[in-house]
């Protein structure tokens, strides 16, 4: 039977790349992000194992939708790659209020409402997996310019143990893994011609197949995935 798993950011980076490779091993993939044009390019890339919605995960209606999608199409859910992420690269003095608010919506509130609302579409054995940063890693080497989202991401790994302590008697694993420094459009953004040195494509091939069997082996682990020591 095939598996269907819920993907959020996917209309660039790593969870586009997850997404397309999900779907190249016959997995059902629902990819959720606001850019149309990236939907389509993953839609078109394989129309008959990725649906696509277009919608913000911060939207409190984003559940009610996502549920509907899969009520309609009689999906359940086998796993769901909490991969949306916002960085704002400002000095800690710099950032406002809505800076720290606008991260801590995409990156902590987001994945915290989507899980809840969905939990009743989870079947069993399914595995929810937190994209988490080094940066949220602790003892890792922070860096100038990052602690909103490093905050964040640490707020994410310390949600993945307390979902593993909650939901371990419904057969639900869940896992954080932080990533180093990894080529993608938000990384350029936020630190223009720094060059990673890990391409998403290859990432994402490590996350999918994480997603789809690392719960048979880790549960409520934060696991850190780098090469040196970067953001």
């Amino acid at each position: 039977m095939q598996k269907h798993v819920i993907i959020t950011g996917a209309s660039r980076g790593i969870g586009f790349e997850t997404a397309k490779y999900l779907a190249s091993k016959n997995t059902v993939v629902t990819a959720i992000a606001r850019s149309e044009s990236g939907l389509n390019e993953l839609k078109s890339f394989n129309n008959e194992n990725i649906f696509t919605l277009q919608l913000d995960i911060t939207d409190p209606q984003s559940s009610e939708t996502i549920n509907n999608h899969l009520t309609q199409n009689e999906l359940f859910i086998d796993g769901i790659l909490h991969n949306a992420g916002l960085l704002i690269n400002k000095p800690f003095m710099e950032l406002s209020d809505a800076d720290w608010e606008s991260q801590f919506r995409v990156n902590l509130l987001a994945p915290v409402m989507l899980t809840r609302n969905l939990l009743e579409r989870f079947n069993k054995n399914s595995h929810i997996l937190n994209i988490g940063s080094m940066g949220g890693y602790q003892g890792s080497s922070k860096f100038p310019g990052l602690s909103a989202y490093s905050a964040t991401k640490g707020g994410l790994s310390i949600l993945t143990e307390c979902l593993a302590a909650e939901l371990g008697s419904k057969n639900i694993s869940a896992n954080c893994l932080c990533l180093g420094a990894v080529q993608t459009e938000m990384l350029e953004q936020a630190f223009p011609g720094f060059e990673a040195p890990v391409q998403a494509n290859s990432m994402a091939e490590y996350i999918g197949d994480f997603l789809l069997t690392g719960h048979k082996y880790y549960n409520g682990q934060i696991l850190p995935v780098t090469i040196g020591n970067p953001t």
